[in-house]
């Protein structure tokens, strides 16, 4: 019965998501009219508008982190609760993350200048990833989790230039030389 009633509130989050953000004006696809699976650039308009892009990872680890810091903290706890727990805060990162207020903080970075929100269906497919990351991590090994959140991260970080890591890092004490690596992929960054 657990089991149910936890799959039941995952795709209850799905549709809370989605309603919650139709609701406050998001749009439901991207304003260019299309649906893509993959975005590579961050700098690219149609950046958190489609089903993945670079963030996608940081989606994914969050599902992964859940899983592997519940593990550590709370070993008794079973798959439904820790599953909820995914849930809930899946959910509530993507309705918080489209507050003015955390829009605002995202503005402010130079990398997410211009950041208006995600598109429903980039959120909706961003709390989905977070639920595989969840169920990846909590049948893995912990040695096997930790070697997924290096390479989620460090792939991220290297290739698009931001990672959860670094955005939180920029969020909380901006680093100029960051900002500068992150800006050379940057094809509308202004030459000084």
């Amino acid at each position: 019965m657990a089991h149910r009633l936890t799959i039941a509130f995952a795709i209850f989050g799905a549709f809370l998501i989605a309603g919650t953000l139709s609701l406050w004006g998001q749009p439901w696809i991207c304003t260019c009219g299309e649906i893509k699976i993959w975005i590579g650039s961050i700098f690219d308009g149609g950046n958190s508008q489609h089903i993945a892009d670079w963030y996608t990872l940081s989606h994914i680890l969050h599902g992964v982190l859940v899983a592997l810091v519940g593990r550590w903290l709370f070993p008794r706890l079973k798959f439904p609760a820790l599953f909820f727990i995914a849930c809930l805060t899946g959910i509530a990162w993507e309705i918080v993350e489209h507050t003015e207020w955390v829009l605002s903080a995202f503005r402010s970075t130079t990398v997410n200048q211009g950041y208006t929100g995600d598109s429903v269906l980039n959120a909706v497919a961003d709390y989905i990833w977070m639920i595989g990351g969840f169920l990846a991590a909590y049948s893995m090994r912990t040695v096997n989790v930790i070697g997924l959140v290096a390479a989620l991260e460090l792939s991220a970080a290297f290739v698009a230039r931001d990672s959860l890591v670094l955005t939180t890092l920029m969020l909380i004490y901006p680093v100029e030389s960051v900002d500068t690596w992150q800006q050379e992929l940057n094809p509308n960054r202004i030459q000084s």
